[in-house]
């Protein structure tokens, strides 16, 4: 059984219709996919009917965007994977609502500080989305690949959009444990994505120290998604040790955005079948098809 946990479409940043996500699935023996666009739940009935059709298993998820404060003054970027949330409880709706505007407004932001060096507009980042998908920086790295600045987005980022270079905007949406308590409420299952992506024994704690962990999870955080390429060796290590002391749900998957989007090819990590029934028998907001 080959459970993938963590997939994209073109309602939000990915580069394939719901449709075309789960068709890759099939195609790559993935028997139960996630759905976790970022901060919308516009892709499930799509994906449901796909599921259906090629029979595999569909997770209904969404890809929160939050912010930590950690430190003093320090502010750094969470994304939550919420999976069963009922999408109609008011207040996550809410939120996620605000979340798509404060996401526009960063957006904007960072074309205007591109603008000051290329020639680059909102309407041609615009041109690259679907009416009413999310936006995020993608759009604006596949707008970059259009205009013949880099070759791809992986190189966009490398540069133009990394999170210390100088067009960078930082997110201002929803905290990070005030979202966990609104997915929990909304019925949700809430697992933190690709924890400490990219740090070392050295960076580990000042990036995301183990107090914030622990204030993550008093405040209902169900899991770590461990296996993931962007998750070093090192820090899976802490993370199965902190999960395992706590009794928390570990996942893997792909976080797929597409043939043509990042490398990242689904089912290259997987979910433990018992990591998904745990999901399923705490989840109450909506069902999963399996």
């Amino acid at each position: 059984m080959r459970i993938d946990l963590h997939s994209h479409s073109t309602r939000s940043d990915g580069k394939e219709s719901p449709s075309e996500v789960f068709e890759h699935a099939a195609a790559a023996g993935v028997d139960i996919l996630a759905l976790t666009d970022h901060d919308t739940i516009t892709g499930w009935s799509e994906a449901a009917e796909a599921a259906s059709r090629l029979g595999m298993g569909f997770v209904p998820g969404i890809e929160v965007t939050t912010v930590a404060k950690v430190g003093e003054g320090r502010r750094i970027s969470v994304h939550l994977l919420a999976y069963l949330p009922n999408p109609n409880h008011e207040a996550l709706h809410t939120v996620l609502g605000e979340t798509k505007v404060s996401r526009e407004a960063r957006g904007r932001a960072i074309v205007d500080r591109l603008a000051t060096e290329l020639p680059i507009t909102w309407q041609m980042v615009m041109d690259h989305l679907e009416d009413g998908a999310t936006i995020g920086r993608p759009a604006i790295a596949d707008t970059l690949v259009t205009m013949g600045v880099v070759e791809n987005r992986s190189a966009a980022f490398s540069y133009y959009l990394d999170s210390k270079g100088p067009f960078y905007v930082s997110n201002d949406t929803v905290e990070v444990l005030e979202a966990i308590e609104l997915i929990k409420l909304a019925g949700g299952v809430p697992v933190i994505a690709h924890p400490l992506t990219g740090v070392n024994s050295q960076t580990r704690r000042q990036d995301l120290p183990l107090a914030h962990f622990e204030q993550m999870i008093e405040a209902g955080l169900s899991g770590f998604e461990v296996y993931h390429r962007d998750v070093p060796e090192e820090a899976r290590t802490w993370l199965l040790e902190l999960a395992g002391r706590h009794d928390l749900i570990i996942t893997g998957s792909s976080d797929y955005h597409g043939v043509h989007g990042k490398p990242n090819r689904l089912g290259e990590n997987v979910t433990a079948p018992e990591m998904l029934e745990r999901i399923i028998e705490l989840g109450t907001g909506t069902p999963a098809l399996l």
